[in-house]
């Protein structure tokens, strides 16, 4: 007698389960959402998961490439029902508060970006530490503390954040398997969140400045919202479409060069002004009908043109020769903003002072009706948020993993900031791979927002595509936060 395949349709039609596919590099596992996994509907094969805690085989961590070009580590965690990978991403404009990235600081090699360090640390000392641990992959709490315990230092300096974070997240990944349900799903139980699934309101990152782009517009990055569209898949339609209007603008009135886009894959055409770019994106949204429905966001990183010495910022910081006559105080930088939110349909600002700033930040936050993200300010690390809290800073934290350096810290920030009703924005990192792992985790974490770049870019598509097929997996199961965006973990 043949042996039928579980995939055939005759056995599937008896009991009509959701399939979800998980796939890893090596190995590809079908998992069938049924009755929660109590009951698997194909007798003559064996479940393809352990009922009882797998232990790590092996631990491999290699040094490979960011979209960027630069070298980032990624790592592999082997159990019994196979192997779970992570790579690390990478920021351009870093707050110097956030976990210690590991280079190896070797000019001659990769001008010294190399991670050739983090990758021993991995295989040398994380390794045979955690195998030997003998750790129950299911435990992430447990798991995290052990790798913080293991590097000793408080910002992970001695093993490096990016050595430590991919252990964590491969393991995160192993944790889900063992349990046969989808990474969202165990990130979901790790941060005891409710149901239904929220789905995320993409931040599109679609015109880039700042250290991200060339030209001398001070302003890292401006995003369309399209926080009025009913579905998740009908928001990634409608910034699809104004991005693709915008592009064709910007080669119109800047020349075919202003298509080109920048790390994130907005484009970044020689625009000098924030007015500027913000005039071309809402005649973008304009031409494609979306006026009233998609609103826009602004990330500054104000940090990387604030002058310590004379507590000002220089708007023109990519000029050399740059007039310090012109650099603004807090004070004049908050009424900017103010009159541009007045003008434009903008609803969130990120990084609008540098990180340590505080009185300017605790300043435009009472005078402030719309989001205000904090990211070099709180770098995703649950002292600095406290702080935050405490000096009515701002109202939302962008969640970044490896900010902080490992998931349980990253769901406890997420946590903390739900606590004072703030919004949480998960974010990628400007050096980003194929890695997918932040677009389970705000599903997971019912945050209800996610920056991840342009509808442009494998890198930056890899994480949207992701939550399509969350969206198709869960059905009805799952709600779009929509214009709750700031506050769904509530709804």
């Amino acid at each position: 007698m043949s042996r039928r395949s579980p995939n055939q349709s005759n056995e599937r039609n008896t009991i009509s389960p959701q399939p979800r596919i998980l796939q890893e590099q090596y190995f590809t596992i079908e998992v069938l959402q049924l009755n929660n996994f109590r009951r698997w509907p194909y007798p003559s094969h064996p479940f393809p998961f352990a009922p009882f805690g797998m232990p790590i085989s092996k631990i491999h961590a290699r040094s490979v490439y960011d979209s960027r070009g630069n070298p980032t580590v990624e790592v592999d965690v082997v159990t019994d029902i196979g192997l779970h990978r992570a790579i690390v991403p990478s920021g351009a404009s870093t707050g110097q508060h956030e976990a210690h990235e590991l280079r190896d600081g070797d000019k001659t090699k990769w001008g010294g970006k190399g991670v050739l360090k983090a990758v021993g640390n991995v295989n040398d000392i994380i390794a045979p530490a955690v195998i030997k641990e003998n750790l129950d992959v299911k435990d992430q709490t447990k798991v995290d503390e052990f790798l913080k315990q293991l590097d000793g230092t408080e910002n992970k300096s001695n093993l490096g954040a990016n050595a430590i974070l991919g252990v964590s997240l491969a393991i995160a990944k192993a944790g889900a398997a063992e349990k046969g349900v989808p990474l969202y799903v165990h990130v979901s139980d790790l941060a005891g969140t409710k149901k239904p699934y929220v789905l995320p309101v993409p931040f599109q990152n679609v015109l880039n400045g700042g250290s991200h782009a060339g030209g001398r517009l001070a302003f890292q990055e401006f995003m369309i919202v399209p926080d009025d569209a009913p579905s998740f898949s009908e928001a990634l339609r409608q910034g699809s479409e104004v991005y693709q209007k915008l592009k064709s603008l910007a080669k119109e009135k800047y020349g075919l060069s202003a298509g080109n886009v920048g790390d994130e894959g907005g484009v970044a055409p020689d625009i000098q002004t924030a007015e500027e770019a913000l005039d071309l994106i809402t005649e973008a949204i304009e031409q494609k009908g979306y006026t009233g429905k998609i609103h826009i966001a602004m990330d500054v990183a104000s940090s990387e043109f604030y002058k310590p010495d004379v507590k000002k910022y220089d708007l023109d910081f990519k000029n050399p020769d740059s007039d310090p006559s012109k650099w603004l105080t807090y004070e004049q930088l908050a009424d900017l903003y103010k009159g541009l939110a007045s003008k434009y349909p903008i609803n969130s600002i990120e990084d609008p002072f540098a990180e340590d700033d505080w009185e300017a930040w605790s300043y435009f936050f009472k005078t402030s009706d719309i989001q205000i993200v904090g990211d070099d300010l709180t770098v995703t690390n649950p002292k600095r948020i406290k702080k935050a809290i405490e000096l009515k800073s701002c109202n939302a934290l962008l969640l970044k993993v490896n900010q902080i350096g490992t998931l349980t810290e990253s769901i406890q920030a997420a946590k903390d900031s739900y606590s004072d009703n703030w919004g949480v924005m998960v974010s990628h990192r400007s050096g980003e791979t194929e890695d997918v792992t932040i677009a389970d985790i705000v599903v997971g974490l019912r945050s209800g927002q996610i920056k991840t770049g342009a509808p442009a870019r494998s890198e930056r598509l890899a994480k949207l595509n992701q939550i399509l097929r969350i969206e198709e997996e869960l059905g009805d199961n799952a709600i779009y936060a929509g214009k709750n965006f700031h506050n769904a973990v509530n709804l």
